[in-house]
């Protein structure tokens, strides 16, 4: 083979080999390791290596382990004594943060303990100071992983009670499932039922909207922390409305102080909502005593996340709907972690605050470490939470505190290392259906900031209905009459750009020009005539006007539109009036006879007429009544009109 051939053959073969591509199909595993001595049993991880993210934190892992007997630990390498022998299922959830990779997967465990004692036996820890009820996650969701939430009851009572929990999940703002109930797992004979919560899905609104909140549909009540209540009912309708789904168990002989644990594991779904700044929730709901109305309730809030970084902003007010949040309060929550090896003595957070919001409705809702407001004009000697508001910016810093860091030493809890900024404000008397955004900058003591994901505020579009009615005016056509009335269709109170569709029905009366026609007859008997036929004829329509148009609101009170239109003859009646007068000779001189004939003819859908338009439009542009003007440029000869009409949007 000649050297030249060669050299073209292997450069045409070169790109097929560059460009194939091995598939990954190496899935990453931690598998559970223990070491056994009676019934004491040290359990250890054994995990894959993280892939840092570049100019991220350093990576890590957080851990939930389920320990069989339905306590659990959120240490690293936790130890654990059974109380009584037998065979119990020991399950790890690995969280991976500033990693590049998938959550390790892992498999149970079986741990077999064949020893009795009571030495060294740690019951699960108490949650009295919780109200007796807690609800929590082992991460924030991600679409399509897998998440673990926590539900612990205490019996708080002083006798042994039969009661229930309810987990209610998938708000029904959202128009797809965010969350799919994989397994659930039980250790004091908890059992699944099913029962009416009072309400239907039918009789509730099923619109499919995107809202933020169940408190654009109603007052609904909120739940910071666990909250004893008496009217069950009421709690339950109030939770069908907000949620698509839940899960009720039954539970007995639950003895004085007792504290016991139910795990859920959740798969969120691909349709799941995808803004990283939307904040989801789940309720709880502790029914003591079947027996009794008394309940508690607990919400869990969530931030969807595409990576496990635990510095991040959220809000609930991702999709909302304009119509209803004048006087809403939207919540902003900013998260943070010290992955520092000491701990944070003053935490500063500058937050930007959009234009929309009015800054002297701000207040703190929750934060942590938990601290007073500093005192203004002194210098603050112990823990405190300082605020300071400017223009653009909200700065938040806590001083005198001591936030443990996530690498250093003896620190086990990798929760006690996190802290967070809950707050909420209103809207200003006058803002605009935009959509903002804001992020915050995270600093550690004298450290570099962290900055945060953007936290999103949009609106829905919205469904406004306008009613009009006005005249045409045809400048080319006789005696021209046209009135018309319908409705429009477009989003609500629209900032500047959105489309607009109409439905109009006109009734239009006008004159044919009148045909002349003269010609020269003759008699039988010889004699010439002239003979002129007149013929007027007058056309009543019923039309149909489809207008589509792209509007701009040029401020509150101005707008401007162009679009296509078509124009239908649904009925169409012509009525022609003919008039023959005879004269004598071939002049009008002498009129002999007059004779007079009419006839109308009607058909529908005869003729369709398309065209540009263009629209002007005074008054309340986004919403409310205006006055407009509007030119049809029909692309048909002598169908061009004006059109002026009065417009009330809804």
């Amino acid at each position: 083979m000649k050297p030249t051939l060669f050299f073209l053959l292997l450069l045409s073969s070169f790109p097929f080999y560059s460009q194939t591509k091995v598939k990954d199909t190496i899935t990453r595993r931690a598998n559970i390791g223990y070491n056994q001595k009676g019934k004491l049993v040290s359990f250890k991880p054994e995990t894959p290596p993280l892939i840092p993210i570049a100019g991220a934190p350093k990576p890590s892992y957080s851990y939930l382990w389920e320990l069989g007997d339905g306590h659990y630990s959120r240490e690293a390498e936790p130890k654990h004594v059974y109380k009584t022998k037998g065979t119990y299922t020991a399950r790890l959830a690995v969280t991976n943060n500033y990693d590049n990779g998938k959550p390790p997967a892992t498999r149970p465990k079986k741990v077999a303990i064949t020893e009795t004692s009571d030495d060294l036996y740690k019951d699960i820890a108490s949650i009295e100071d919780q109200n007796g009820f807690t609800i929590q996650k082992n991460c924030d969701p991600i679409p399509e992983q897998e998440m673990v939430v926590i539900l612990s009851y205490q019996n708080l009572e002083n006798y042994v009670s039969n009661g229930k929990l309810y987990l209610f999940y998938n708000e029904k703002q959202f128009k797809n499932n965010n969350f799919e109930l994989v397994d659930f797992r039980t250790h004091a004979g908890e059992r699944e039922i099913k029962e009416n919560t009072l309400a239907s899905v039918n009789d509730l609104d099923n619109s499919n909207s995107y809202l933020a909140s169940s408190e654009t549909l109603a007052p609904a009540k909120k739940y910071k922390s666990t909250t004893t209540e008496e009217d069950l009912d009421a709690t339950l309708l109030e939770a069908n409305k907000t949620y698509k789904n839940v899960s009720i168990l039954e539970f007995d002989d639950s003895n004085p102080t007792e504290t016991r644990t139910v795990f859920y594991t959740f798969k969120t779904t691909p349709e799941m909502i995808k803004d990283t700044s939307a904040t989801v929730t789940m309720r709880g709901i502790f029914v003591p005593n079947r027996s009794f109305k008394n309940h508690k309730i607990k919400n869990l809030e969530m931030e969807i996340v595409t990576s496990h970084d635990p510095n991040k902003m959220g809000s609930n007010g991702s999709f909302m709907n304009y119509r209803l949040v004048r006087f809403k309060r939207v919540n902003f929550k900013t998260r943070f972690q010290n992955n520092g090896e000491g701990p944070a003595r003053m935490i500063r957070l500058e937050t930007d605050i959009p234009d929309m919001f009015d800054k002297k409705t701000f207040q703190i809702e929750d934060m942590y470490p938990k601290c007073p407001i500093c005192p203004k004009d002194e210098v603050p000697t112990t823990s405190c939470l300082d605020t300071i508001i400017k223009q653009k910016q909200i700065f938040f810093t806590f001083k005198n505190i001591y936030l443990p860091g996530s690498n250093q030493k003896n620190v086990k809890e990798i929760d006690s290392t996190k802290g967070f900024v809950k707050y909420s404000m209103k809207f200003n008397k006058d803002f605009h259906k935009i959509k903002t955004k804001t992020r915050t900058a995270i600093i550690f003591d004298k450290n570099e900031p962290i900055i945060t994901n953007y936290a999103t505020t949009r609106f829905l579009p919205g469904i406004s209905i306008g009613a009009k009615a006005g005249y045409n005016l045809y400048p080319n056509l006789q005696n021209s009459k046209s009135y018309f009335a319908g409705a429009t269709l477009s989003p609500y109170k629209s900032y500047r750009y959105y489309w607009q569709a109409e439905f109009l029905n006109s009734l239009h009366s006008f004159d044919n020009s009148i045909a002349v026609e003269e010609k020269i007859v003759t008699t039988t008997n010889g004699v010439r005539q002239l003979q002129r036929t007149t013929t007027a004829s007058n056309n009543q329509n019923v039309n149909w006007e489809i207008p589509v148009l792209l509007r701009y609101n040029i401020n509150n009170y101005i707008g401007i539109g162009a679009g296509l239109q078509a124009n239908i003859n649904v009925s169409e009646k012509q009525n022609q009036n003919q008039k023959v007068e005879t004269y004598e000779g071939t002049t009008d001189k002498f009129l002999i006879s007059t004779t007079k004939e009419s006839n109308s003819v009607s058909d529908s859908f005869t003729s369709l007429k398309t065209g540009l338009l263009f629209d002007l439009t005074i008054g309340g542009a986004r919403i409310g009544p205006s006055l407009g003007a509007r030119y049809v440029m029909n692309f048909k000869e002598n169908f061009n009109y004006f059109q002026f009409y009065g417009l009330w949007k809804f």
